[in-house]
This record gives structure tokens, C-alpha cells and sequence, in this order.
């Protein structure tokens, strides 16, 4: 396969693809989960998924954080949703109970059962760590550190700008869209479509080959950098401030890190698969404490109508692809760069 050439497009519709990469990619894989704004105090617990993984981030009575498996160790029910505060992780079926350290506490008539181990029967623990206030999980205990999945992306963040830890939580926008996440991902890994789809984008940001550079950070890490347009009178929202240009970061496998010129900003949020053709996923917003609410709402309707126009982009490529009328598209080796560093990556983890 030449990087011409697409992904197989029977890989964006094919059950038994989708599982493969639920195995080989998404449970063995950094993923942004939540902020750490969710989880203030000893008792405050996140669920949340990596891939199709359930998984509870806690934090324990020490304030350390924890993750572990959403998963009871009896009958796989999921043992807590949402956001909140508790003293225990109590499963809602049986009511087996289990400790912020995961261990497992009680178990009703478990005492009536010969040789029964509580210690044999602990939540299992999944990999978490934290990039300023930006809480990650890995279904893989035994990954490589988040900061060297990281690589280069806090100091590229900090270098436009954005200072993380000085950031305040606003809002978690969330989206569902109609395609496979490959073709989401794809969509966000390039901007040859904006001057022709995204109006507002483009009118704000300099979408010109000779202006926006795609650049492939580290292996596992591309970045998209786009100044802003000369004379630009309004496209929606004011880009001046102290960010002087866009940032677009996606970390493998499915991170979108977004900085937007003006004032002092930063979303993210996982693309996150819900079957073969459907895809979830949402974005938390973080500004400034002093940013004028005012510029905040225009910047997020400007965000939402690029939003809205990519749904709409990817609904139609997941009918082209599903088709099974052509085999494989084609890649521009310039324009598309970034798809074609996801591409291969995707063909690595799925053994080619």
C-alpha cells in the first residue's frame, strides 16, 4: 500500500475490523477521560470509556487519583455513571462493594461460600496520569508513561501561549456523529476542505497551501498551524489577543487539541467509536479567567458552525465508503499528509 492510496474502505464499515481495533488500538492507548475539576476532593469519581472500555477514575481517600475497570468482578454489571461523590463504589445489582483503593469490601453471603477470596476479587486497575489539569486513562496498566505519549504537545501549547494550569473549566460540548471514527479523524487531519465547506473557518483563519502547515510533531503526534487572515474584518468572533494563530494537535489515537487565536483558550475531547458507522465523542472548553464571556460565546458559535458542517462532511463520506462500489480512495502526499501518518499508524497496530 503507497501513501496514494486510502485506508481499504471495507475497514470503515467491517464489524470484525472494528474489533480488532477495540483490542489493538483503543486498550492499549492513552486517552483523555475528564478534568480534573470533576474530581476536587478524596470520594469524587469520573466514569468515563477509552474505546468500548468502561472505566471509574476515582480519587482515594489520600487524593491520589486511581482508575480501574467500570466493571463488578461478579457479574460485569457497570458499578457507577456520571460524575459524583462517593464513599465506596457500590455495584447497583448485587451490591458487592469496593473500596477507592479498589479492593474489594464486602460481598453479601459471600461468608455462606467455602474458600471465597475477597483479594483475588479487586477492580482492576487501568493506567491514569494527568497533563496540567487534563486527566488521561490507558486500559493498559502497564503502558509507557503519558509523558512520553505526550511528547512534544505541552510545550507546543505553552509555546502559542496558553498556560494550562491557569485555565478554568466553561463547558463540555457533546457530539454524535454518523461515520466511522477513522473517517472523523481523517476530516479533522486536514484542511484542504475548509475553503470550500467551512465559510466562517476560513474567512477567520489563512486556509491558503502556502499559509497552513501540517506538520507530523512526532510519531504519534500532528500538528496544524493556521494564522490568521490579513484584514480579516468578522468571521464570527475577534481573533485578536495574545494567541496570534490557530493550533490544531491530534494524538494518536483519537485526541483533538484545538487553541484558537484571540484570547487565552484550549478545548480537547476524545473521538470516541460507537460502532462500525457511528462515532461519540465532546470537547471541553477551557479559558482564561478573564475572558470576556462575550468573545467566549462568539468563539464557541463560530466552533459549533464548523462543527455542524463537518457532520454533515463525514454522514456523506460514510455512505460513499460503505457502498463496497470502490475499493480504496486516493490522498493528496501534500495536502493530506496528516491522513496519511494516521493511515499508517492504523495499519501498525492492526498488522498491516
Amino acid at each position: 500500500m503507497t501513501l496514494a492510496e486510502s485506508l481499504p474502505w471495507s475497514w470503515y464499515s467491517d464489524p470484525e475490523v472494528y474489533r480488532r481495533e477495540q483490542e489493538r488500538i483503543f486498550r492499549r492507548t492513552w486517552q483523555y477521560a475528564c478534568h480534573t475539576g470533576l474530581l476536587p476532593d478524596p470520594g469524587s469519581f469520573v466514569a468515563c470509556r477509552a474505546g468500548d472500555v468502561p472505566v471509574v477514575v476515582v480519587r482515594d481517600e489520600a487524593g491520589t487519583l486511581r482508575a480501574f475497570l467500570n466493571v463488578c468482578r461478579h457479574r460485569g454489571s457497570l458499578l457507577v455513571e456520571g460524575e459524583g461523590r462517593r464513599r465506596s463504589l457500590q455495584c447497583p445489582y448485587h451490591a458487592w462493594t469496593y473500596g477507592l483503593d479498589g479492593g474489594l469490601r464486602a460481598a453479601p453471603r459471600s461468608e455462606r461460600e467455602p474458600g471465597f477470596s475477597a483479594d483475588e476479587l479487586s477492580l482492576v486497575p487501568v493506567g491514569v496520569g494527568t497533563w496540567g489539569p487534563f486527566v488521561f486513562v490507558n486500559p493498559d496498566s502497564d503502558s509507557t508513561p503519558l509523558a512520553e505519549a505526550l511528547g512534544e504537545l505541552p510545550e507546543l501549547v505553552a509555546r502559542a501561549g496558553v498556560d494550562v494550569d491557569a485555565l478554568e473549566f466553561r463547558l463540555r460540548a457533546p457530539f454524535a456523529l454518523e461515520a466511522n471514527w477513522k473517517v472523523a479523524c481523517e476530516n479533522f487531519l486536514e484542511c484542504y476542505h475548509c475553503a470550500v465547506a467551512h465559510p466562517g473557518f476560513s474567512a477567520v483563519l489563512d486556509v491558503a497551501p502556502d499559509a497552513y502547515v501540517l506538520e507530523e510533531t512526532s510519531d504519534l503526534l500532528s500538528t496544524q498551524y493556521a494564522p490568521v487572515r490579513a484584514g480579516v474584518a468578522s468571521g464570527g468572533y475577534d481573533p485578536s489577543g495574545p494567541i496570534v494563530s490557530g493550533q490544531f494537535h491530534f494524538l494518536w489515537p483519537n485526541l483533538k487539541v484545538n487553541v484558537a487565536p484571540g484570547q487565552p483558550n484550549l478545548s480537547l475531547g476524545p473521538v470516541l467509536p460507537a460502532g462500525p458507522g457511528r462515532t461519540e465523542g465532546f470537547l471541553d472548553y477551557f479559558f482564561a479567567p478573564d475572558v470576556d464571556e462575550g468573545w467566549i460565546g462568539e468563539l464557541l458559535a463560530w466552533d459549533d458552525q464548523v462543527g455542524a458542517e463537518d457532520a454533515v462532511l463525514v454522514a456523506r463520506v460514510q455512505q460513499g465508503v460503505s457502498s463496497d462500489v470502490l475499493r480504496e480512495g486516493r490522498l493528496l502526499a501534500e495536502s493530506e499528509r496528516l491522513i496519511g501518518h494516521f493511515d499508517r499508524l492504523v495499519l501498525e497496530a492492526l498488522g498491516g
